[in-house]
């Protein structure tokens, strides 16, 4: 079938050529159906600006916490009537919490990170023309957009954006008269995430549908790079568990506004009884839940995919266990949706329920190791490449591996009781999931610049500053936090002075954010280096990283089709580095790695991983 298929889409690129010169500045660069400047389209607009949003919340956050109640001038510039003189206001403060959270959570490492690496690399690694539909690929990005636009605006509003947290429990989303964070802010919150899941099922259906039908002769799921692998199961986790999160924010748009008592019961306000009745908070929970653990994974598995393939590339070793890396990634995918109740061990759920939950939450320990302990052997005597990309690579196992660790304890219903709710939890999940995807991703733009941006290569000793200072800050941010949550100091308060028994955590919090403003300038050094490098970056060879993979043997000019002619077919594994005869020869003379479109040599044995 996929090779009926690709013929079509074969054919079909040829016709195409001769009409495809005509294309407009707005068909080129706007509305592209063309998968190469989607992804660019999905990195400026994600990772980029909405990035840069996420984390200046955070270090206005961070300055209130470390100085509460003190005057700062950047407070007046930015937050405006929300700090009077100022002094950062007590509702701004839980409002930016949220707006962080989920620009980051949702628009930086869901659809930036998916959005971007999904639509470059598996049309490239497959041996695609493009994806399965052009046209719901550039929808998917444009509904995206929208959602983005619409979320920034809920900035903007006069009661303020929304301000439940990023979770959004009820009855504070529930009742627009709550607090000024559940007015209008909110209602725009629901309807940006209701056109954002939108776009993350198509993209997610065009995803699983290309990988299925339209891979490149040869090209076996076994041969499929683990970058591949990881956006193809990402793909199928979000279209199980998104439309669980959209049916949510609708239930929560009725109740807001339609009068309905899905998650509302017995509700006073002022002394007044209002007319809600029969509604869970815990039955949304249970829903959100649903997707916001699975979601961990939708962020943490390209993450890994773009690890295996840097850190193989670059430790001129074959990945080590290719099937169990690609078990690992299946049993995550599984596990990841019979574990949500591990967020919600302290609503009253059933003790047995917990240790059912408790159960599955370790489980899932296991293929997280899996891919940890590969990781390191893959390493193990290789000849290490450190460049800035595999250095993120390496960063991201120390991560997940420490991020992960303090999930133990977090997944056990007895121990988490003591901790939840602290930023003990904060710390774990910026670990795990925050910094460890942050790090794939740089690693990914690291590695692939030079397929985006036309063979230019991003400055080397520029991503040296980034990746170093990042590093050391990320740990000085998240390390101390661990002690000050089992210390009890609750998460989400924008001030602890009334709890006497914290005074002399004030240190610990300043030193946190010092490191975030220092890490925050950090990443300064990384948007320079990217801009600067599309229009004068040092121009690579077509495989700048001796790399294995289809995508390096498509032209640096992006042309329609990615490849002129015929599509390269696959005889081997993406895998191949460092391969030699019996008598120590390399395949093929003189270089030390075999492109998977290289037939087998004479003598030459295919590698049985």
């Amino acid at each position: 079938m996929s090779a009926v298929a690709n013929a079509q889409v074969d054919d079909h690129a040829h016709d195409d050529h001769g009409h495809h010169h005509k294309e407009t500045f707005i068909t080129k660069y706007i509305f592209s159906q063309d998968h190469k400047m989607i992804a660019k389209q999905y990195l400026i607009t994600g990772v980029l600006v909405m990035g840069f949003i996420g984390i200046a919340m955070s270090l206005l956050f961070r300055m209130q916490l470390a100085w509460p109640g003190e005057s700062f001038s950047v407070f007046e510039a930015f937050l405006g009537k929300w700090a009077p003189e100022g002094v950062m206001d007590a509702d701004v403060y839980l409002a930016l919490i949220t707006m962080h959270g989920t620009i980051m959570v949702f628009f930086v490492l869901t659809a930036g990170l998916s959005g971007t690496f999904s639509n470059l690399l598996i049309p490239l690694q497959i041996g695609a023309r493009d994806m399965a539909s052009g046209f719901l690929n550039m929808l998917s990005f444009w509904m995206f957009f929208v959602s983005a636009v619409i979320m920034v605006i809920s900035l903007f509003v006069e009661a303020g954006p929304a301000a439940a947290g990023w979770t959004i429990y009820p009855p504070l989303s529930a009742l627009p008269m709550a607090q000024p964070g559940s007015g209008m802010g909110m209602t725009l919150w629901l309807v940006s995430m209701a056109i954002f899941i939108a776009s993350s099922l198509l993209g997610s259906l065009n995803y699983i549908v290309t990988v299925i039908n339209l891979r490149t002769k040869g090209m076996s799921m076994t041969r499929l790079p683990l970058t591949i692998w990881a956006f193809f199961v990402t793909a199928i986790i979000g279209v199980i568990s998104f439309p669980v999160l959209l049916s949510a924010a609708l239930l929560l748009i009725m109740d807001r506004s339609f009068g309905t008592s899905f998650f509302l019961s017995d509700i006073f306000i002022q002394g007044e009884v209002l007319h809600y009745q029969g509604g869970s908070p815990v039955l949304y929970e249970h829903l959100f839940w649903f997707l916001g653990h699975p979601e961990v994974y939708i962020v943490l598995l390209p993450a890994l995919g773009i690890t295996s393939e840097v850190m193989s590339t670059n430790a001129r070793k074959p990945i080590f266990g290719y099937r169990a890396m690609v078990a690992s990634i299946l049993a995550i995918a599984f596990l990841s949706t019979i574990v949500w109740g591990h967020h919600m061990f302290i609503s009253g759920m059933n003790p047995f329920l917990g240790s059912v939950f408790t159960f599955t939450t370790l489980l899932i320990a296991i293929p997280s190791a899996v891919k940890a302990f590969n990781y390191i052997t893959t390493l193990w005597k290789g000849n290490l490449q450190l460049n800035p990309a595999m250095l993120f690579s390496i960063a991201l196992v120390s991560t997940f591996i420490t991020g992960g660790l303090t999930g133990i304890i977090l997944g056990d219903s007895a121990l988490d009781i003591n901790v939840h709710d602290t930023y003990f939890v904060v710390a774990h999940f910026h670990l795990v999931m925050g910094i460890s995807a942050l790090y794939g991703l740089f690693a990914g733009v690291y590695h692939w610049f030079p397929k985006m941006f036309f063979g230019r290569m991003m400055n080397k000793n520029l991503g040296y500053v980034h990746f170093w200072v990042t590093a050391i800050c990320a740990y000085g941010v998240f390390f101390p936090m661990h002690f000050v949550g089992m210390a009890g100091v609750p998460r989400r308060y924008y001030e602890n002075t009334a709890f006497p028994m914290f005074d002399e955590l004030t240190d610990v919090q300043v030193l946190m954010t010092v490191f975030a403003l220092i890490a925050g300038a950090a990443q300064l050094v990384f948007v320079y280096n990217f801009i600067r490098s599309i229009f004068y970056g040092k121009k690579g060879p077509q495989n700048p990283w001796k790399s294995n993979t289809l995508e390096w043997t498509a032209p640096q000019e992006h042309i329609h089709g990615n490849w002129p002619g015929e599509i390269p077919h696959v005889h081997r594994w993406a895998y191949d580095y460092s391969k030699t005869y019996e008598n120590g020869e390399y395949i093929i003379e003189g270089q030390d790695f075999v492109p998977q479109d290289v037939p087998l040599q004479e003598n030459e044995e295919e590698m049985n991983h």
